[in-house]
């Protein structure tokens, strides 16, 4: 494994979010005042001489201040903020609308993956201080205010799956008015069931059910593209004329927000001349930018996670119930991982499959965020800001690794490429169905990517790793699922701490394959929601 660039922080911990300081050399202040107008401009004449002073007469794009530059931002406008978590927000931009203060700026509509942070990064100023009146998201994460604030009818929340956000922002910036996708299909985003705006139990603006249309035998359903009034964003490096350079997992949605906005804002780490960023190293081209300010908040890291090199997982799990029958369920599930796989490890308990991987395995793993080629997480040497998972979670990078925004990532899985996709449940059902995302009343956190991860189950094989009973000794494995679906009939391998089931999808059946060890089958009969065969080979659990 290659070692990844260090960044510096203070006050690490591995609790709360860690603020990475900018280094003073990135700080270049401008003085120049922007001119938003363009002089007049003969016609082309193939002059390289002339050329050049075209070139030299543009107005600049560099801002004096954040302030200046989202001065002119009106009440109601559609924001785009890009971003992953934490990772490449524009700190800055946002700190600038936050300090208009709702009196100025208020009944904005936020387009952004992850609406912030419960504790004070991303859009959650602009959430606290009530100038968000609408949010467009696929997952809330630790936001509990904007939870809470949808819940109690004070916010609206259009959920939206990440891969279907990302496309629909993808076409804005194409002029694509819509696009079919598989994703949702067969879910209450299909049929428009997640209220936009409620209150308890009281529906106050329904959900928008989609339009629907066969392709092959294929049911998929209609997204419409998003356009902004304005998007924010972060960059590594920008030159004066707006061309972008983004580090690894910054990339996610920035670029698409760029492109689907009348008026695009970057917040630079570093602004350079123009022509110092090659051709080649540009990522987004500068006509997709208006206006360039100088970033001057620090990067937070939202979850650090650090490694042991000399770590036991089993023996850390030692004394520890609940690890050990996280391990267990792990460690089966990285039997399932082949040598040249793309696989695809799902937040929380799927990611700890990687752990069990021997050495060299030779196993691509991607992270919905932008990365294929996913490794473990860093040791204090390696951390890097820059480099997340999809859980947040700080990770590196294997020696081949390649970093990609959002809508190649969701096109990895949409399209097929993918061989293995591994996902946690709240619900799995005898026929596949799988519920993962929401209880309604009670728990509103979002889909984030997995619906478009389920939603190739042909190409995709879908492995759900669960506890085979809640926490109220619930049965998780059930007949029929009752929660909302996040897919139907995608599931193909159930791996719990007790055993493992097959699932045939068309039938509807479910066939046991592996016993825990010590586990006997009444004991499985007795906690599991739904009938199963069991296989004439049924064999102790690989481990």
């Amino acid at each position: 494994m290659e070692a990844i660039a260090s960044t510096t922080t203070r006050n690490l911990a591995r609790s709360s979010p860690v603020r990475v300081r900018l280094s003073q050399a990135c700080i270049v202040s401008s003085s120049r005042q922007p001119q938003p107008q363009w002089r007049h401009r003969r016609g082309f004449q193939s002059s390289a001489k002339l050329w050049r002073q075209v070139q030299a007469t543009q107005a600049s794009k560099v801002y004096a201040s954040a302030d200046e530059a989202v001065a002119d931002i009106k009440s109601g406008s559609t924001l785009l903020s890009a971003g992953f978590g934490l990772c490449g927000t524009a700190e800055t931009l946002v700190k600038a609308l936050h300090k208009r203060g709702p009196e100025s700026l208020h009944s904005l509509t936020a387009v952004s993956n992850n609406a912030g942070t419960g504790v004070g990064g991303g859009l959650s100023p602009l959430v606290e201080s009530g100038q968000i009146t609408k949010a467009i998201c696929s997952f809330l994460g630790g936001n509990n205010s904007l939870e809470k604030k949808y819940l109690n009818g004070e916010v609206a929340i259009e959920l939206t799956p990440q891969g279907t956000l990302a496309e629909k922002l993808r076409c804005g910036g194409a002029g694509i008015p819509a696009f079919f996708t598989p994703t949702g299909v067969n879910t209450r985003i299909q049929t428009g069931e997640i209220p936009i705006r409620s209150k308890g139990s009281q529906v106050i603006e329904p959900g928008k059910p989609r339009e629907t249309r066969i392709f092959d035998g294929r049911v998929y359903n209609m997204e419409t593209a998003i356009k902004g009034d304005v998007a924010i964003l972060r960059a590594h490096k920008v030159d004066e004329s707006g061309n972008c350079q983004f580090r690894y997992t910054t990339k996610s949605f920035a670029p698409l927000m760029a492109k689907a906005a009348t008026i695009s804002i970057v917040e630079a780490e570093n602004i350079v001349p123009l022509g110092e960023l090659k051709p080649d190293e540009i990522d987004l081209p500068g006509i997709f930018i208006d206006r360039i300010v100088q970033a001057t908040e620090e990067k937070i890291i939202e979850v650090t996670k650090l490694r042991d090199p000399n770590a036991d997982p089993e023996a850390e799990a030692k004394d520890n119930p609940a690890l050990q029958r996280r391990n267990r369920i792990a460690k089966r599930a990285s039997k399932e991982l082949k040598p040249g796989m793309y696989v695809n490890l799902g937040v929380g308990m799927p990611t700890l499959a990687a752990d069990f991987l021997p050495p060299n395995s030779n196993v691509w793993i991607q992270s919905e965020n932008g990365i294929m080629g996913m490794g473990p997480y860093p040791t204090s040497a390696e951390l890097d800001a820059d480099i997340i998972n999809a859980g947040k979670e700080t990770v590196t990078l294997v020696t081949g690794a390649s970093t990609f925004d959002s809508s190649d990532s969701f096109g990895m899985i949409r399209g097929g490429h993918i061989n293995v996709s591994m996902l946690g449940a709240l619900q799995v059902g005898a026929n596949g169905d799988l519920a993962n995302y929401m209880i309604p009343g009670k728990v509103f956190k979002g889909m984030g990517g997995a619906m478009d991860l389920v939603s190739n189950p042909d190409a995709t094989k879908i492995v759900v790793l669960t506890d085979h009973v809640d926490k109220n000794g619930r049965p998780k494995v059930v007949q029929s699922v009752s929660l909302p679906l996040t897919g139907a009939r995608v599931a193909s391998t159930i791996i719990t701490d007790l055993c493992v089931f097959q699932v045939d999808r068309e039938k509807g059946e479910l066939t046991l394959t592996e016993h825990a060890p010590g586990v006997e089958l009444d004991e499985i009969k007795q906690k599991t929601g739904a009938k199963f065969n069991v296989s004439e080979n049924l064999k102790e659990m690989e481990q």
